[in-house]
C-alpha cells in the first residue's frame, strides 16, 4: 500500500510535485485511467506534497519573523489574519516540540522549541524583530 508517511522519505518537495504532476496529466489526459495503485500514490503524494509545503511555510514564518515581519504583515502575507497566522504557527511549534518528545531527535528540543515561542512573541503587542532577535 502507498501511505504518505512511506513516501514523504522518498521525495523531496520537488520530486513529490514532479511525480504528482506527471500522474495527474496522464490521468486527466492520457485513456487508459490511472492504475488502482497509481491512483492511490497520486492521493498519498497530494498529501506528502500539503505536509511538506506546511512545513516549509513554518519555517518562512519563523523566517519573515527573524527579518523583523510583523504578524499583521505575515498575516497579509498568508492572506489571513495576524491571530490566524500566529496561532498556526504557535501550533507548529507545539507540534514540533510534542514531536522531539516522541522520537527524541525529530522535530524541536525543548531549547529550540523555547526560542521558537521567543520569536514568535506575544500577539497582542505584535512586536518585530531585528534580524539578530532585538526588538
Amino acid at each position: 500500500m502507498t501511505a504518505p508517511d512511506e513516501l514523504e522519505w522518498e521525495f523531496t518537495l520537488i520530486t513529490a510535485v514532479a511525480r504528482y504532476d506527471e500522474l495527474r496529466s496522464r490521468d486527466a489526459l492520457a485513456p487508459p485511467a490511472l492504475s488502482k495503485q497509481e491512483t492511490l500514490e497520486l492521493l498519498a503524494l497530494g498529501e506528502v506534497i500539503a505536509r511538506k509545503a506546511s512545513y516549509g511555510r513554518q519555517l518562512a514564518v519563523r523566517s519573515a519573523r527573524k527579518a523583523g515581519a510583523s504578524w499583521s504583515q505575515i498575516g497579509a502575507a498568508l492572506g489571513t489574519s495576524k491571530q490566524a497566522a500566529w496561532e498556526t504557527h504557535g501550533r507548529w511549534i507545539e507540534d514540533q516540540a510534542e514531536q522531539h518528545r516522541r522520537t527524541g531527535y525529530e522535530g524541536m528540543d525543548e531549547h529550540d522549541a523555547a526560542a521558537a515561542r521567543a520569536l514568535a512573541g506575544p500577539l497582542v503587542q505584535d512586536v518585530t524583530y531585528g534580524i539578530d532577535g532585538s526588538r
